[in-house]
């Protein structure tokens, strides 16, 4: 199958998959977003900007799991201190990310692509680091099956390239199975990090650095 037909294909399942997934999990997301509500009050939501397909930004949502940063707190790098009880079973289970799906639908992501980092890496990546825009960041990927947060930068965005230069449908459906395997197994998830453990290329900006409620940028 040609590349053309495949990426079609591809809308298509993402369309099905993801209005399937909003309807099936529609109990779990609204739970969830009721023991947000109950124990971190409003904003239920973080929607944060982040790089979409060819770069151009798109507004991300998950649900929120973190308080607000504090003042002395640099919003990427205190994630461990700020990130609630609620928030850490959120981020185990994946349940956190569950409104990704909304973004499926809608077309701003599809169901596997490149994880999306911050807009502020933009201009710090090579020519061929940014071929990772060549196609729709995902809620899953190659390079959240090959280790999630545990990997470096450097691993992650030469395995982003790695999917955009090998993509098929049969790969998507790899992912996808690896990706339920470790959320059961919980593998490769840290509910709370600091960027530098992980930002091997300097990716991350170096002060202060203000945000509604803050991510580490490895989500």
């Amino acid at each position: 199958m040609d590349r053309a037909r495949a990426l079609k294909l591809k809308r298509l399942i993402d369309v099905v998959g993801s209005a399937t997934g909003l309807v099936m999990l529609s109990p779990v997301l609204a739970a969830a977003a009721a023991s947000v509500l109950a124990t971190m009050g409003r904003p239920i939501f973080f929607c944060h900007d982040r790089p979409g397909l060819g770069g151009k930004a798109f507004k991300m949502c998950k649900l929120r799991t973190m308080r607000a940063a504090r003042d002395g707190e640099v919003w990427f790098r205190t994630d461990e201190q700020r990130v609630t009880p609620v928030g850490r079973f959120l981020r185990w289970t994946s349940i956190d990310e569950l409104p990704e799906l909304w973004l499926v639908l809608k077309g701003d992501m599809s169901l596997v692509g490149s994880r999306p980092l911050l807009t502020e890496y933009l201009s710090r990546y090579t020519p061929e680091q940014a071929r990772r825009h060549e196609m729709k960041p995902g809620i899953t990927g190659w390079a959240v099956v090959h280790g999630r947060q545990t990997i470096s930068f450097s691993k992650r965005l030469e395995l982003d390239v790695w999917y955009v230069d090998n993509f098929s449908l049969w790969l998507d459906a790899k992912i996808l199975a690896l990706t339920v395997l470790d959320v059961f197994r919980s593998r490769g998830v840290i509910t709370g990090q600091n960027v530098d453990d992980v930002d091997d290329l300097g990716l991350a900006p170096r002060g202060d650095a203000s945000q509604p409620e803050g991510t580490n940028g490895a989500s």
